[in-house]
């Protein structure tokens, strides 16, 4: 079997005024098996990395996975070994590869993985306020994750799904906050019990983070800006997060999230990989993954994406707050192409004036916080 074509389709998945797109990947062979995998986040800038990686790749064996990644890992040398733009091209070619392998021995994706460990994947989504919350949780959702707009929002949110129900807080590890800041927030946010306190601080400040998770009552979450194992490698060592957060969209592939993944359990560290801006091919191939180690603790999924989301690719779906692991071979969804065309991607955003005031949402004032540019 050889690789006979690498193409992407790039679709509008942005309910908002800016775009959020999905970028797909369909790789194609000799013997009419196709695999399908996906990189959104950054997808116009990652979409050109992969046509870059294409010429490499056709001829190639795709089942020869580890040693195509090798190939396309050293192609990136020296634009950095552990950016996002690079893992995420080979993490939607990689994710391809698997769905080509598991079509081709006709199993699905998590028994190449080591079987099944769990037949459901609990799964969280997103509420900003009580309202949201306790709409999702009447759905049958079990979890619930926001943003702090004020910690009387936590409390206002608590008391209105009960305390059954999980919460997640995501900081979004903002620039401006600083660890003094993050420590008075979750210390004022420990009465609430929650699942996890995601990005506090800055995750690339490793300081700052083990400061704060040495000082607040909160399992600590990070990760969803990392990439590959050498990106993850400090963060799980150290021991500093409780709960890592790999993107199945730009973690660098199954291959490499499923060593992570390893690495975390040696570490007694969960696994609650970040979904926020994914599409449903992203999404079946973090489930597979999920079904198949003994360290998972939740999955993000977005409740209500574009309402083209089920034409485009058939979907996984949500059922009490889980998804069923699928049964079909590879990763278990295929791709309409024809659907995905008629949804081409918003334009990018305008480029920033100098001299326009800019507002910043910012957890230490409680507000927007002004500068200008």
């Amino acid at each position: 079997m050889r690789i006979t074509d690498v193409e992407t389709f790039l679709v509008d998945a942005s309910l908002h005024s800016w775009a959020r797109n999905w970028l797909f990947v369909k790789v194609s062979t000799d013997e009419g098996i196709y695999g399908l995998g996906e990189a959104s986040g950054w997808p116009v800038v990652v979409e050109r990395a992969i046509h870059d990686l294409k010429p490499l790749l056709i001829g190639e064996d795709p089942l020869d996975i580890e040693r195509l990644w090798q190939k396309m890992f050293l192609a990136f040398m020296g634009h950095g070994m552990t950016g996002v733009v690079g893992a995420g091209a080979m993490t939607g070619i990689e994710v391809a590869c698997w769905d080509i392998l598991g079509k081709t021995l006709k199993v699905p994706l998590y028994r190449l993985l080591g079987g099944c460990f769990r037949r459901k994947i609990r799964v969280y989504s997103h509420a900003g306020n009580a309202k949201r919350a306790l709409e999702l949780v009447e759905r049958g959702y079990t979890a619930i994750k926001t943003g702090l707009g004020s910690v009387k929002a936590v409390k206002e949110m608590r008391d209105a799904i009960g305390d059954e129900v999980d919460i997640c807080i995501d900081m979004h590890g903002p620039p401006w906050l600083s660890p003094s800041d993050a420590i008075n927030i979750g210390k004022r946010l420990e009465r609430y019990d929650l699942l996890f306190y995601e990005d506090p601080v800055p995750p690339e400040d490793l300081k700052a983070l083990s400061e704060v998770a040495s000082k607040v009552n909160i399992p600590i979450a990070a990760g969803e800006r990392w990439a590959t194992i050498y990106g993850f490698k400090d963060l799980i060592e150290r021991e500093i997060v409780d709960v890592i957060q790999p993107d199945m969209a730009r973690v660098g592939g199954i291959m490499q999230a499923k060593k992570i993944c390893g690495m975390a359990e040696a570490h007694f560290i969960s696994v609650a990989p970040h979904d926020g801006s994914n599409g449903p091919i992203a999404e079946a191939a973090a489930v597979h993954l999920m079904a198949s180690i003994p360290n998972f603790l939740i999955l993000e999924h977005i409740a209500d994406d574009v309402p083209w989301r089920k034409d485009v690719v058939t979907p996984l779906e949500v059922k009490d707050g889980y998804i069923e692991v699928p049964d079909k071979p590879g990763l278990g969804v295929e791709l309409n192409v024809q659907e995905a065309l008629k949804h081409p991607p918003k334009k990018p955003l305008p480029e920033v004036e100098p001299g326009r005031e800019y507002l910043y949402w910012s957890p230490r004032y409680g507000r927007a916080k002004e500068f200008k540019i």
